[in-house]
């Protein structure tokens, strides 16, 4: 069958089927080079992508340069505080402004022939350019072509798509989910990098489901016990669970440093587990956050960016404060690691037809995997249907039970 027809609703007959009936993804869709770079333009050149932290242009003089699928951007934020984006070539004959980033004094300068841009984009030098002046010239016509950027808590996305719906639309209800957290004054704390040989769906599908946890990560279950496990989800391009208490009787690795002030009853005891789609997976607990950035280089390599928060409320943390925290979590995220690669050789060297999802913990993944299919086959994402609210019965968590302390945006009529 034609590549063009993932495009079409011909091949995800398994993903539009009712959970109870539904199907992983084809192999096809994480090991062909070709799938991978269509699901580049049509993904990740169109969706709002993370693509670092808010705290990274906290103020004018950084410039960030970020990839989203093919294109490359620049990311800063000027002297009067707004953030900016534009694609990264001159307006004069297209050369890459920035190769990485870095810090500049207050003009975005080109290499080649100095034409130079204010941190809003507006071209506002062009040397020796009009010692013959040209007809109808006007500055105000070459300025930096803009990206859409915007911020949610400590998260910075990017959009190249003007036609893709506005991030608030996007996000759906996490934010009022989340906002209790206040995420947006959490500071960074470290970070990681490392490269991963799965595809980057492998990876995000992973930390979406729990039917793996006791045998891959059997000091995890511990504190996140897979009975304790809820959906955590509602109308949004994203989609998550909540480990409701997090356990502290046998480790109490998540519990060691100080809680943030002010949280509810519900966050105070829980752990959100959240994928939002295309390429972040966000971990909040109520002491720290872990989160983890996607950046795929191929269709079996993804950059892992890691990123560790603390709440306001807890103080500057020496390192040994942390290590406890750390330790686990890279430990968690080894093991991961190690079970994504082997599904990738599994999917490389096999091939093998993909087989049911099992419905009390892979829901998730049938959520994502269409949020995959509306975005491959959509012409525009103008016309994208974000997954709505889910249905609050019983009988539609599969098993989970009732939450003990369920968030409040549940517990509202």
């Amino acid at each position: 069958m034609a590549l063009a027809d993932w495009t079409t609703e011909v091949r995800w007959t398994g993903t539009r089927a009712p959970l109870l009936e539904a199907t992983g993804l084809d192999p096809v869709a994480y090991v062909d080079a070709e799938f991978f770079e269509l699901e580049q333009e049509r993904i990740f050149q169109r969706a709002w992508v993370v693509v670092g932290t808010a705290p990274e242009v906290a103020e004018a003089g950084p410039l960030l340069v970020r990839r989203l699928g093919r294109k490359s951007i620049l990311i800063t934020r000027g002297s009067d505080g707004e953030l900016h984006g534009f694609v990264n070539a001159c307006r004069h004959r297209g050369t890459e402004l920035a190769e990485s980033d870095c810090t500049i004094a207050g003009t975005i300068r080109c290499p080649y022939h100095r034409w130079g841009y204010g941190l809003d984009g507006q071209l506002v030098t062009t040397p020796l350019f009009e010692e013959v002046p040209r007809t109808r010239f006007d500055k105000a016509d070459h300025g930096l072509v803009p990206v859409r950027v915007e911020t949610w808590g400590v998260l910075l996305f990017a959009c190249l798509d003007p036609a893709t719906p506005p991030l608030r639309e996007w996000l759906g209800d996490l934010p009022e989910r989340m906002a209790g957290y206040g995420l947006d004054e959490w500071r960074i704390q470290e970070e990681a990098t490392l490269e991963i040989g799965a595809n980057w769906k492998l990876i995000s599908e992973n930390y979406q489901e729990y039917y793996h946890v006791p045998w891959v990560h059997p000091e995890l279950a511990k504190v996140s016990r897979v009975k304790d496990h809820y959906r955590y989800q509602g109308a949004g391009m994203y989609c998550g669970q909540t480990t409701t208490p997090i356990s502290g009787d046998d480790r109490d690795d998540w519990l060691r440093l100080a809680p943030a002030a002010g949280l509810d009853s519900s966050d105070g005891v829980s752990g959100r587990f959240v994928a939002i789609f295309p390429n972040i997976l966000l971990s909040v607990l109520p002491n720290h956050c872990f989160v983890i950035r996607l950046d795929p280089l191929g269709p079996d390599l993804t950059a892992e960016r890691c990123t560790f928060l603390l709440p306001p409320s807890t103080p500057t943390t020496a390192d040994h404060d942390m290590a406890t925290t750390r330790r686990f979590w890279f430990d968690v995220n080894n093991e991961d690691v190690d079970i994504c690669q082997r599904s990738q050789r599994g999917l490389s060297r096999g091939g093998v037809a993909p087989g049911p999802l099992a419905p009390r913990f892979e829901e998730p993944l049938h959520r994502f995997h269409n949020m995959l299919a509306d975005c491959m086959t959509a012409e525009s994402l103008a016309t994208l249907s974000v997954p709505g609210n889910d249905d609050r019965s019983e009988r539609s968590r599969l098993g989970a039970g009732t939450n003990p302390s369920p968030p409040t945006i549940e517990m509202e009529p």
